[in-house]
């Protein structure tokens, strides 16, 4: 199982595998088409609360991926979760963020989530 985290902003690699975009909101000044996006399940993407208490700066990413796992075992997202997982089983899927900092993004989480199953 391999999983992948990049910018999407960075194109598309030969040997990525689809590309789950994982953020809430779509990434400013991309068009869908250049963005080559094959999923985008809302569900796997962190709370608009959890969003902004973690870029406020209040908490640490500890803390944030502690509260972001914790709702990742809702019902509709682990069966998000589940259906990536599925993918990645299959071969190469890549997690897309808009994140700049894409180690200390909820990508990364859900890609070490996604990497334990």
């Amino acid at each position: 199982m391999t999983v992948r985290v990049r910018r999407v902003y960075d194109p598309p690699e030969p040997d990525g595998g689809p590309r789950v975009l994982v953020d809430r909101l779509w990434p400013r000044g991309l068009k869908k088409e250049a963005a080559h996006v094959d999923e985008w399940p809302k569900a796997l993407t962190p709370s608009t609360e959890l969003r902004r208490w973690y870029h406020t700066g209040e908490g640490s990413f500890e803390e944030f991926a502690r509260r972001y796992e914790a709702e990742l075992a809702a019902p509709e997202a682990a069966e998000a979760l589940d259906g990536v997982r599925e993918r990645a089983r299959a071969g190469t899927v890549t997690l897309l963020t808009a994140a700049k900092d894409v180690d200390h993004s909820h990508a990364a989480v859900l890609a070490r989530l996604l990497g334990q199953g």
